[in-house]
């Protein structure tokens, strides 16, 4: 038996600082405790010595020193290896954090300090109604970021009034499960799939959400365009190095805010991380049909992502149409039951997926794989020479191209056959110039052997191409994904044809845009006002009856067809090399591409990934690849973690499919992206 004096001599003084959110400062406690006492008693007695009537059941014990929640309350002191030296706060484990979403909206709202990043980003966007939430994460901008825009209420120009969407009764804020907010599959459509407005009838079902109708709207619709002089202002040139660092700023996914230093009403950036869009509905989608508009707005406006003056007006055309349609879009009447079944049906081919959309289509056999054979145009760039075309017969069949001197030779030895399973895929189109060119880049062992075709017209360059973009996925022309792909590439050139002057002419008179706001600062600096909207609305011509979702679909899908679309990039150095190179992550495939020219120098396929690891004390990320390759780097321009977890995530976002019911494995998500460390 134990006596008085030894149990005392047991028991020691550990001082708890208190995070009252209704006083100013925070109230030292302090209690005799002993090494085999649990967390949850020691909350017990802490709240019993504060004396305080209140719910104190979001409250929990965080440990400063080590940088971590004491959240397994079960687990003695001693286990988690607290002694009397050990400065501890009890605070609440939800505080209000300020998130800037990809329209340039803030939102302010009450988030889990306490549990993984995955998950409080889990909850944030059920409390937004944006569906799969793995695609998004947050992201710590450099310190600068938010100070430029400052700049403008100093000199006056136009100042930005900060309009602060302020949503701090969210279900968040409760340590119970969030609501499923106003997107439920087991309803009916919550938002009207022509307008992406919000069905009021079924708002009133889920009470318990803090987005009202008028809220919700806010994040549906398109804001309105930014003044020139604000979108100069934003604008800032960056090279592939600049552009590195600027991806350094995401954030742990299985670490929790806390642990990373975020402070209680912090400004974040809420954006979509992983560039792998899956099962986009208009249905229930109109919050991330829109922001994920606008986030491929501002890449284009800002010349985050390149695209040719073509491509530019283009998507000038579009924004401008969305902006007219977002305006108006609240004095649409609801549409009949019919018409949402056409445009369902239009829209199913828009249906932006990992894979693409799906078309209704015939079943065909299987076993007959398809085959494109015609006359085309090759050049292979080489030293000194001329970019000279010559004609061949070329041949594509399951994923490999063959090219004969022409069609009577077809049975024999081709001149060269490729593979182009892990190729890179790039168009070289000007519609104008009827020039419809495919740039194929095939990895080879060295490098990438790099060759150009050279179509006759439309339809030849979208089956050919459609052809090689399913080939480099590893996937023959019997997918069920190649016409709707083929369809998809003729509709995007289509929007790209001129149209006559007359209607242009006219259209002028009536001129009710600022045409400086839809193109990026140094594409407006080429051009005369006058100039820039009349080539504008000669493009607005081809997408004019677009209704609203359809056009933000169109956009997106554009946005998807550029060549560095979907690229991360990171500053790194590769074992063995003595300089510097850039690191592009896409959701399929890794880039080495040389950060003096943006060359691309080697392409590894995720498909062909056999294992990856990081070695935590050299900070070095190893890969293995099929047929014994390997490639190492360390990380010079952000964490090697955050790398590990891009790779590890875009191979996690490919085991997802539509029968799963929304619900993933999250255990498998820190499994392929946490490590070690």
């Amino acid at each position: 038996m134990l006596s008085s004096t030894d149990f005392t001599s047991a028991s020691w003084e550990l001082a708890v600082c208190v995070d009252h959110p209704n006083e100013e400062q925070q109230k030292d406690v302090t209690l005799r405790v002993s090494g085999d006492l649990h967390v949850g008693g020691v909350m017990l007695k802490l709240v019993e010595q504060i004396n305080i009537s209140q719910d104190w059941s979001d409250f929990a014990l965080w440990w400063e020193q080590k940088h971590c929640w004491l959240l397994k309350t079960h687990w003695t002191l001693d286990k988690y290896g607290v002694q009397a030296d050990a400065k501890l706060l009890f605070t609440p484990q939800h505080k209000m954090l300020r998130l800037r979403l990809p329209n340039l909206k803030m939102v302010r709202l009450r988030v889990s300090f306490s549990a993984v990043v995955f998950k409080a980003v889990s909850d944030i966007c059920k409390t937004l109604n944006i569906r799969r939430s793995e695609e998004l994460s947050l992201l710590k901008p450099p310190g600068d970021y938010f100070k430029k825009k400052k700049k403008k209420d100093k000199n006056n120009k136009e100042p930005i009034i900060e309009d602060v969407l302020n949503l701090e009764s969210s279900p968040t804020a409760s340590g119970s499960s969030v609501s499923p907010g106003l997107y439920s599959k087991t309803m009916t459509p919550i938002y009207d799939p022509i307008n992406g407005t919000p069905a009021s009838s079924t708002m009133t079902w889920f009470s318990d959400s803090p987005l009202t109708e008028q809220n919700c709207s806010i994040l549906a619709f398109s804001q309105p365009p930014q003044s020139p002089e604000a979108l100069a202002d934003m604008y800032q040139p960056r090279s592939l190095v600049d552009k590195a660092k600027l991806n350094a700023g995401w954030l742990d996914s299985s670490r929790s805010l806390m642990e990373q230093g975020i402070q209680e009403d912090e400004q974040l950036l809420l954006r979509f991380k992983y560039y792998s869009f899956f099962d986009l509905n208009p249905k229930y989608d109109a919050v991330r049909i829109n922001q994920l508009y606008e986030q491929a707005r501002w890449a284009i406006l800002l010349e985050e992502i390149d695209c040719t003056e073509e491509e530019m007006l283009i998507f000038a055309a579009l924004q401008y149409h969305i902006s007219k349609l977002s305006l108006s879009a609240e004095t649409q009447d609801f549409t009949s039951e019919s018409e949402v079944d056409e445009i369902e049906a239009a829209l199913s081919n828009l249906e932006v997926t990992l894979e693409g959309g799906k078309a209704d289509s015939l079943l065909e056999d299987i076993t007959d794989i398809p085959k494109l054979a015609d006359n085309l145009k090759l050049f292979r760039p080489k030293k000194l020479l001329l970019k000279a075309f010559k004609q061949y017969w070329f041949v594509f069949k399951d994923t490999s191209i063959a090219y004969f001197k022409n069609k009577e030779l077809e049975q024999g030895e081709p001149v060269e056959k490729l593979n182009l399973r892990g190729c890179e895929v790039v168009p070289d189109v000007n519609v104008a110039g009827r020039k419809f060119g495919i740039k194929l880049l095939i990895p080879v062992a060295d490098g990438m052997n790099e060759m150009y075709l050279r179509c006759d017209h439309e339809n030849q360059y979208a089956q050919w191409m459609a052809a090689c973009m399913l080939a480099s996925k590893g996937k023959t022309m019997a997918d069920s994904s190649y016409q709707p792909e083929v369809l998809n590439i003729l509709s995007f050139l289509r929007m790209k044809n001129r149209n006559s002057a007359s209607q242009v002419a006219s259209s002028l008179k009536n001129m009710d845009m600022n045409p400086e706001c839809f193109v990026s600062p140094r594409c407006a600096k080429k051009h005369k006002s006058k100039q820039l909207a009349a080539r504008i609305l000669e493009a607005h011509q081809n997408v004019a009856q677009m209704p609203l979702v359809e056009a933000k679909l169109r956009f997106i899908q554009a946005w998807q067809s550029l060549p560095e679309f979907g690229l991360t990039y990171y500053l790194v150095r590769f074992k063995g090399s003595k300089k510097d190179d850039i690191l592009g992550v896409s959701y399929n495939r890794l880039i080495k591409i040389d950060a003096a020219t943006g060359i691309p120098v080697t392409t590894w396929r995720f498909t062909n990934i056999k294992q990856w690891n990081v070695n935590w004390e050299t900070r070095q990320v190893v890969i293995e690849f099929d047929q014994n390759v390997f490639t190492a780097f360390t990380c010079l321009s952000a964490d090697c973690k955050i790398v590990h977890e891009y790779i590890g995530g875009y191979i996690f976002l490919s085991t997802r499919s539509k029968d799963q019911n929304e619900t993933l494995d999250e255990d498998l998500f820190h499994k392929l992206t946490g490590g070690q460390d």
